[in-house]
């Protein structure tokens, strides 16, 4: 089947998502400078969870333009990565308002983390469906990028126990990682 509704239906949730993640910033109590200080936090967990979902929905656009066709196992896979992602509102406003707090980092992370192994099942999904010479297939090669994600998502739960600084720069370090689209899906579709 095409993918057309597939995508339509993830750019719907993309955006739905990024407007709710907005909603949750609060303003200031105050007109002045001093009472954006207590707000910084909050600010911070939206400008990473905006800048991760917006890298997914990036990554999302260019693996399904490599996508020739859908199946039932690509569309629920899909429907499970947009459930992951839907959380990221949730975790955000909870780790924005406790930031130092372990609990609300941890689960921020262990929200990240299925949310990058169920892309990783959706890519796979895709390639199991068009085959290891697919376009998509070509272009994700090794996946290095792919693998030390979930493995800093991993180390960085635990961590929040620790030092939420540490597991918070984890986030920040991953999701710097990925902040350009990955070019090799592009290279694969002008060849």
């Amino acid at each position: 089947m095409g993918k057309g509704r597939l995508e339509a239906f993830s750019d719907g949730v993309f955006a739905i998502l990024l407007t709710i993640l907005v909603l949750d910033l609060k303003v200031p109590r105050g007109a002045g400078l001093a009472d954006l200080g207590p707000l910084l936090p909050t600010f911070l967990a939206y400008v990473l969870s905006f800048t991760n979902l917006g890298i997914y929905w990036n990554n999302h656009h260019h693996m399904l333009h490599a996508t020739t066709r859908v199946d039932g196992r690509i569309l629920w896979a899909n429907l499970h990565l947009l459930f992951w992602l839907s959380l990221f509102p949730f975790v955000t406003g909870w780790m924005g308002d406790h930031h130092l707090a372990p609990v609300p980092t941890a689960v921020y992370g262990a929200v990240s983390l299925c949310a990058g192994m169920a892309y990783y099942a959706l890519q796979s999904a895709i390639i199991a469906d068009e085959g290891p010479s697919s376009r998509l297939a070509l272009a994700v090669g090794r996946d290095v990028k792919g693998k030390i994600s979930p493995l800093a998502y991993a180390a960085a739960v635990p961590l929040a126990f620790a030092s939420t600084w540490i597991s918070q720069a984890l986030y920040v370090a991953v999701a710097l990682m990925w902040i350009v689209p990955d070019p090799r899906i592009e290279k694969r579709l002008s060849e």
